[in-house]
């Protein structure tokens, strides 16, 4: 995990340089300037917008009752892209404007969610759907269910 995180941290830069020297030399030195400052100026605004209308969506399912997992997800899409488009580069612009669009959130999402959600299993019970049975100390079962209202610590 680090060797990747620290590929990242050299890779990405180094490519976001060969990309603006590479713009710079097709088109000019201003234009090139001029669009990492228009980029930053738009994506300023977007993640202000974003950022608002997902604060206002989670005061709403708060409201209503419901946990706002979806809109804490955005939240955080929305800051990571804010921090993406502070960096000066095409690449990362690219992928922060993909996280401040809606639809490139729910995109991210599904694809994360397919990707990680392979590893893991997850089961939902209600509470009368508990079957309590004691625990052999010799099986070795990798999955097995705590009943958490039930659940008393022994001491010996």
């Amino acid at each position: 995990m680090f060797t990747r995180l620290l590929a990242a941290f050299i890779l990405v830069p180094l490519i976001e340089l060969m990309l603006l020297i590479q713009l710079a030399k097709y088109t000019s030195l201003t234009t090139t300037i001029m669009l990492v400052i228009v980029t930053g100026i738009i994506g300023s605004w977007l993640a202000r917008r974003e950022g608002v209308m997902t604060w206002f969506r989670f005061q709403s399912a708060l409201a209503e009752g419901r946990p706002p997992s979806h809109e804490i997800q955005d939240g955080l899409m929305i800051v990571f892209a804010a921090a993406l488009l502070l960096t000066p580069g095409l690449l990362t612009d690219a992928l922060g404007f993909t996280l401040l669009l809606p639809q490139g959130r729910e995109l991210i999402r599904r694809t994360l969610l397919k990707r990680y959600m392979q590893r893991f299993q997850v089961q939902f019970h209600q509470p009368s759907d508990f079957v309590q049975e004691p625990l052999n100390r010799t099986q070795r079962d990798s999955s097995f269910t705590i009943d958490a209202d039930s659940f008393q610590r022994k001491t010996e």
